[in-house]
């Protein structure tokens, strides 16, 4: 009887050595600069029935970085798995950082009809043109942006070079305002909805917007390295199915009290500073696919380079694997 339970142990524990372990699910580090521009911080806040896969193949930690050069440097040392990028940015880490990556998804853009974001200055600065901004201090959220490009683009427009003609100083986009009223600076990029509450205060008046500086354009794309996408397609296929479904239960409109309340306590702004307006033609433009206009991002890249902003441009298609977006599509039969 002894040898026979010996043996009986014997064997549950090779049994046990021979089970596969359930595997921890693939943790994906996604920057992000500024919400709900970026949706990124918001997706582990929605009610987990929204998705299918989080927590079984795949969860997301957001990661907060405040523009896309410190993005690219996270993204070159590993510290995160997928950058939230413009394509200012995207340009650099192919030319520049010669990374082997590829664009997946797409983030926000800026198109018509939705709104736009812009730059604004005060009413009684003096400051009508861009010319007027001739010895003034102008923020960005980081070198490297979007909105960096957007400003050098404009200014180049109208024969204006920094250091010679205006200052850059950085700011987080919350302190973009606060800043502008102080009079530490004389422009400021207001992302929504910092751009709502000066609409309604009559102390400030946009001066040009995103659209006008760059015109349309593929804002924001996610950016991982192709090694990443070899070895967990999978898993990011999973990912970019329970996207689709988080962009779509945000732009449900039955859910915008809970979006409202959701936004709110992720950016830790009053809740009626989002309400009516939040994930709606009002916002920013965003595809309910996932999806982005390769042809449209190769144009952004190009007209950087034909600028002298970047040294180069790249062949977008080549960089980009929409092939997973198309594959999540398919299982939601859209």
């Amino acid at each position: 009887m002894r040898k026979l339970g010996i043996a009986f142990a014997a064997a549950s524990i090779a049994a046990a050595l021979a089970a596969p372990s359930s595997a921890e699910p693939l943790k994906i580090r996604v920057s992000w600069a500024t919400a709900p521009s970026h949706i990124t911080p918001l997706l582990p806040e929605l009610p987990k029935d929204v998705y299918r896969h989080w927590g079984k193949s795949y969860v997301i930690e957001p990661v907060f970085i405040a523009g896309g050069g410190a993005m690219l440097t996270a993204l070159a040392a590993n510290e995160i798995e997928i950058a939230g990028q413009n394509y200012l940015s995207l340009a650099s880490s192919i030319i520049t950082a010669k990374l082997d990556t590829r664009v997946i998804l797409g983030l926000f853009a800026s198109k018509p009809p939705n709104a736009d974001n812009a730059f604004w200055v005060k009413s009684n600065s003096g400051i009508n043109k861009v010319t007027d901004l001739k010895g003034k201090i102008t923020a960005v959220n980081g070198r490297g942006s979007g909105v960096d490009a957007a400003l050098r683009k404009m200014m180049r427009d109208n024969a204006m070079e920094e250091p010679r003609d205006y200052t850059v100083v950085e700011l987080r986009f919350p302190a973009m305002l606060p800043a502008l009223e102080s009079g530490r600076i004389d422009l400021a990029f207001l992302t929504t909805p910092f751009n709502f509450t000066a609409e309604k205060d009559p102390r400030y008046k946009q001066l040009f917007t995103l659209r006008d500086a760059l015109g349309p354009n593929e804002t924001l794309v996610w950016e991982t390295k192709a090694e990443f996408v070899q070895k967990n397609r999978a898993a990011l296929v999973d990912m970019i199915e329970d996207n689709i479904r988080a962009r779509q239960w945000l732009y449900d409109p039955k859910n915008h009290d809970a979006v409202v309340k959701i936004v709110s306590a992720v950016t830790k702004v009053p809740e009626e500073s989002f309400r009516g307006w939040i994930f709606t033609q009002k916002d920013t433009y965003r595809s309910m696919d996932a999806s982005f206009d390769v042809d449209l991002l190769q144009k952004n890249m190009d007209d950087l380079h034909k600028l002298g902003i970047t040294p180069g441009t790249i062949d977008v298609k080549k960089h980009s694997d929409l092939s997973m977006v198309a594959e999540a599509k398919k299982r939601l039969g859209m």
